[in-house]
């Protein structure tokens, strides 16, 4: 079993992604502990407000929100019976034991899994720490109910080693187990790919709807130069749980990674003219943006353009699909960075609105009114079976 601890500040957020589950047949609730009703008679105010009224007992916590999401491996298929009872020991083991909670089964991902929604705030206002929660408490807790419900040990359980020889394709979040999937795409893309830096690597995985994340620069995570490998689904945005790379076969962490990219500065040089040879002759005609990684696909390099809000080209990566190199814009001269690019490109062609063509048309010069009879001759034709039409239901109604 493993055990993940969200904490935040939203429970209508964490309440509203487990209903939306519910809402498409991906989960459903299957114990409210702490409620007045009994838990099928329970709306969504009821199971809000029950979860708010104690966070407010304490207005000056910045934490009341917690999401624990319990997991089990393929093959462990538990009654919902014993999984409220693990649930039950779990909470009393992290010090959450007086707290009303809901438990969500989850039927979304290759794995057997749960979702307990609760807050920290207790009915006096006192908060219960979250500090190192995971690590001291929940480990512990986790490893006895292993042992009382003689689960399969998270701790014995052998890395999943990827499948070089399968065909690699994008990840689906639901469709295959989280673990297992991100497994088979690292497995091949870091033996494939020839890249020197993280947001290079995540160029390389959104491919598969795969990003490596360190979190944000002022994480706990990031301080610690922690990893983590996220599931995204086609809008690029992460769902799902996150996988420690520290979890996954090989090890893919920061450090593993830092020493494969020293290796894979000297492996992709060899490619790199020919590149720079093949951007030549594309940019050798003006080009839009479009236009521009359309040309460059032909030729079997992806070029990925990364724009802020406004429209503004702030970064380029280039990956030539034949020889798995990847290259930052820069990388190959200050020409094919993303500032001189930028200044480059053709803006893209407007596309005329039908209002913007009748205005056109009505400004052609007298001359040209053949030309304007055949413009408009399809209207002219519905117009005179509109008029002919009317005239017909006049005559039926004798006027």
């Amino acid at each position: 079993m493993v055990a993940k601890i969200k904490s935040g500040k939203s429970l209508i957020g964490a309440l509203n992604y487990n209903e939306n589950k519910v809402k498409q047949g991906k989960a459903y609730l299957i114990n409210a502990v702490g409620y007045a009703k009994d838990t099928e008679k329970l709306s969504f105010n009821d199971k809000l407000f029950r979860l708010t009224d104690l966070a407010g007992m304490n207005q000056r916590a910045k934490t009341n929100t917690v999401h624990i999401s319990l997991n089990f491996p393929n093959g462990e298929n538990l009654s919902d019976e014993k999984l409220n009872d693990i649930v039950k020991d779990y909470l009393f083991g992290v010090g959450f034991q007086t707290q009303p909670y809901l438990v969500y089964r989850h039927e979304d991902a290759g794995h057997p899994h749960i979702h307990i929604v609760t807050t920290n705030i207790k009915r006096d206002g006192e908060r219960i720490s979250l500090h190192y929660l995971g690590q001291n408490e929940s480990e512990k807790t986790r490893k006895a109910i292993e042992i009382k419900y003689n689960l399969i040990k998270a701790d014995d359980q052998p890395k999943q080693k990827p499948n070089l020889k399968a065909d690699v394709s994008g990840a689906e979040y639901g469709k295959t187990e989280t673990k297992r999937v991100i497994t088979n795409i690292l497995g091949y893309t870091l033996r494939a790919y020839k890249f020197t830096s993280v947001p290079e690597l995540n160029a390389v995985l959104q491919q598969y709807n795969i990003q490596a994340d360190r979190g944000s620069k002022d994480s706990r995570m990031y301080a610690h130069e922690g990893l983590v490998y996220w599931i995204l689904d086609k809008q690029g945005n992460k769902v799902g749980v996150p996988v420690k790379a520290s979890n996954i076969y090989g090890k893919p962490t920061l450090k593993t990674l830092d020493e494969k990219f020293r290796l894979n500065e000297q492996l992709r040089k060899p490619f790199k003219a020919d590149l720079i040879k093949m951007l030549d002759n594309v940019l050798s005609k003006p080009q839009t943006k479009k236009s521009f990684q359309y040309k460059l696909r032909e030729n079997g390099v992806l070029a990925i353009l990364r724009q802020n809000d406004e429209g503004r080209l702030y970064g380029v990566t280039f990956i030539d699909q034949k020889n798995k190199a990847v290259f930052n814009g820069s990388d190959l001269g200050k020409e094919y960075s993303a500032n001189s690019l930028a200044a480059k490109f053709l803006p893209e062609p407007q596309i005329r609105t039908t209002i913007q063509a009748q205005h056109q048309v009505a400004d052609l010069p007298s001359n040209n009114d053949e030309l304007l009879d055949i413009l408009l001759s399809p209207e002219r034709e519905d117009l005179a079976a509109l008029n002919k039409f009317k005239k017909k239901k006049r005559k039926g109604l004798n006027l």
